[in-house]
């Protein structure tokens, strides 16, 4: 400890001229009399409370070291997933934590130690629950990094099982930790009796009346000569069951089936297994599913002013999404109705040859969305009186090869990076010369690229007004996108999901309610349930001044009602984690006197991931122990793992030197002492008789 001063220190000396010069001056010449040893002691004591706040002006600082040790730090991290009690010793695991309670304990005479359970989140402390549906073993790496990457970590301890179900590999995600690690093999490492539905693959989205396909993968252990029975029931009933004949002790196999479409809205279905005597557990003999089942699809239609290879090539990229079912006509051959259609694609429409106005009339009264592309064949006169927010004028009818340009403020979708990648290898289109002129409103996906320069001129842009939505791409030739995309990389992937995102965005109609709920139609159980509200007043303008309320509706017609939070111009609700099920929600919101009401569905689907995999991974465990320094025990060896904490040499104690400035000034003591020095003269002069 130490006093410094940004003055030169021999400023000390004028201090103490200034206590003596002051006290001097003011006992020098007192008329009192006093002896010598009172005006002795009253001399002092002026001389250092003045010299002390003349100190003080120097602005001194008091410079102190402090040291702090800090003992090693233990981390227990227990798994406290449901597959580290699916095995035979369940009993004796759910118990096991009392074991590294103890442990904890007793390393706390000599170590900090901090407990944690992990799942598919990370908390504090040990959870015998083992409840978590899902183990990522990563995101525990993670938060020790964040934590105390800058302590003094001892070594960590993990017991599990080793299954991990979720992130990455722990062995990846462990790179970073500096610190010695050890495990404890929980779980069966050997193969028993059991019979798994493994997975179910299936489309959350089927329409009335059509099959969807449902794939189902059975496993099952050490059960050869074994039979059971794969049966589905819906709402109707049991409408799919098979026999299984289990014929080797590591059975495997894939079964392909159809279901019908038969019920609107969203629908339930049971799959499972039939028990066999012997299994370890049947928990993982049945699954619920899930499956919206919609009353039609999105119908396209296109319309074109002749053939041509284009047509084909965006028929095949929009029948690829089941969502959708294609139909072209050329315009001499088409006599329906554009009511049928969701989305209607001009192709080199309005044409020279032919007058389109009779469909142009039809899209404008029904508000149908419509795509034009155009080409050698379109009448730019006529196009130019459309309202798609693109105008192109010339005086004579010619064209540029446009290659596209990905426009990236462009906010209507997104794609997908190895799309954006593909479409710098596309080849040009061509598009029409001339003045481009843009509405402000119109968004851009591609701009035109002409030779080696990038122009602003669009090439697919969109419009969307209160009523309706258009699209215009400016150039013929997609068809060479498509092969080319194949001929780059073996696939359509990039063709096909640009124009499904086109189609996509344009086919979904405006919605032009004053009140709108946006959700997910389905959750898993171990997800939070979310719900985003949008209010509008008569102009269309974002409000968020009235209280909007939602009530869930379970099966059983109980009532969990909620309030939404308000956000800058919008509404947000989490309601919390649901049991498995189908619910029904309403909303409502009074804006003035007109009250709006909103109804809707979800499904919460189970998470049954931790019971198809119980057989444990003990040799991750060894690796990640192998790799940090540390090694692997079983449950009946902890006494053997504190042992080796406790005589680890690099396992010890640190100390830190921190070095604090305090000014003098804000020292409450020495304000204490100056005012008991002025006070104490003070009340010497008084008491003798002095002022």
């Amino acid at each position: 400890m130490n006093i410094i001063t940004e003055y030169p220190f021999w400023f000390v000396l004028f201090c103490f001229m200034l206590g003596a010069l002051y006290a001097l001056i003011l006992y020098y010449k007192d008329k009192h009399e006093f002896s010598k040893v009172l005006r002795s002691t009253m001399f002092v004591l002026r001389f250092i409370s003045v010299s002390i706040i003349a100190f003080l002006l120097l602005s001194p600082l008091l410079k102190t070291t402090v040291r702090t040790v800090e003992k090693p730090l233990i981390i227990i991290a227990q798994d406290n997933s449901q597959s580290v009690v699916f095995g035979k010793d369940s009993a004796f695991y759910k118990q096991f934590p009392k074991e590294l309670e103890k442990m904890a304990k007793i390393l706390e005479n000599d170590y900090n130690v901090r407990s944690y359970s992990f799942g598919e989140e990370v908390k504090e402390g040990f959870d015998h629950t083992f409840s978590a549906k899902q183990t990522n073993m990563a995101i525990l790496f993670d938060e020790f990094r964040t934590l105390y990457s800058d302590r003094n970590v001892g070594a960590v301890i993990i017991s599990s099982d080793g299954i991990y179900n979720q992130g990455v590999n722990p062995l990846y995600a462990s790179e970073k930790i500096k610190f010695p690690l050890y495990t404890i093999a929980l779980g069966d490492t050997n193969l028993n009796k059991d019979l798994i539905l493994f997975k179910v693959n299936y489309n959350r989205i089927a329409y009335l009346g059509n099959e969807f396909p449902v794939e189902v993968v059975v496993h099952a252990n050490e059960l050869s000569g074994g039979k059971s029975v794969l049966n589905i029931s819906g709402k109707n009933g049991t409408v799919f069951r098979r026999n299984i004949d289990i014929n080797n002790d590591a059975y495997s196999e894939t079964i392909l089936l159809h279901l019908e479409a038969e019920n609107t809205g969203i629908q339930r279905f049971n799959i499972s297994l039939s028990t066999i005597e012997g299994e370890i557990s049947t928990v993982n003999n049945s699954q619920n599913i899930f499956i919206d089942i919609l009353d039609a699809r999105q119908k396209i239609l296109i319309l074109a002013e002749a053939p041509h290879p284009d047509i084909s090539a965006i028929v095949q990229a929009i029948e690829s999404n089941y969502n959708y079912e294609v139909e072209d006509y050329i315009t001499t051959d088409f006599n329906k109705s554009f009511a049928e259609y969701n989305l209607v694609i001009m192709h080199q429409l309005p044409s020279v040859r032919y007058s389109s106005s009779r469909f142009i009339e039809q899209l404008n009264e029904k508000n149908i969305p419509a795509l034009y592309i155009l080409g050698s064949k379109t009448n730019m006169t006529d196009y130019n009186d459309l309202t798609t927010g693109l105008v192109i004028k010339g005086k004579k009818l010619s064209f540029n090869e446009s290659t596209p340009g990905f426009n990236k403020d462009f906010t209507l979708f997104t794609m997908s990076d190895q799309t954006l990648e593909a479409i710098n290898e596309f080849p040009p289109l061509l598009s029409p010369h001339g003045e481009y002129k843009t509405n402000n409103a119109v968004s851009v996906l591609f701009s035109q690229t002409i030779g080696n320069i990038e122009s602003d001129y669009p090439l697919v842009s969109f419009l969307q007004t209160l009523d309706t939505k258009q699209g215009v791409i400016a150039g013929t030739g997609l068809w060479r996108w498509r092969m080319t995309d194949f001929a780059k990389n073996n696939n359509h992937n990039a063709f096909n999901e640009i124009f499904s995102k086109i189609v996509q965005y344009l086919s979904v109609k405006v919605d032009k309610s004053f009140f709108r709920i946006i959700s997910e139609s389905n959750f898993y159980e171990n997800e939070i349930v979310q719900f985003d509200a949008e209010v509008y007043n008569k102009s269309y303008e974002l409000i968020n001044s009235p209280d909007v309320s939602l009530d869930i509706i379970n099966s059983e017609q109980k009532n969990f009602p909620f309030t939404f939070s308000k956000t800058t111009n919008a509404y947000h609700l989490e309601a919390g984690s649901f049991p498995v099920g189908n619910y029904n929600y309403k909303a409502r919101v009074k804006v003035g006197s007109k009250i709006y009401q909103e109804n809707g569905a979800f499904t919460v689907s189970p998470v049954n991931i931790e019971s198809v995999n119980t057989v444990a991974d003990h040799n991750l465990l060894y690796k990640l122990a192998s790799r940090h320094d540390g090694r692997m025990f079983y449950p009946s060896n902890t006494e053997e793992l504190i042992e080796a904490i406790q005589t680890r040499e690099d396992i010890k104690s640190v100390s830190y030197y921190q070095k604090r400035y305090n000014e003098l000034v804000n020292l409450e003591w020495l304000l204490i002492f100056i005012i008991l020095l002025i006070a104490g003269e003070w009340f010497l002069r008084k008491y003798n008789g002095a002022y």
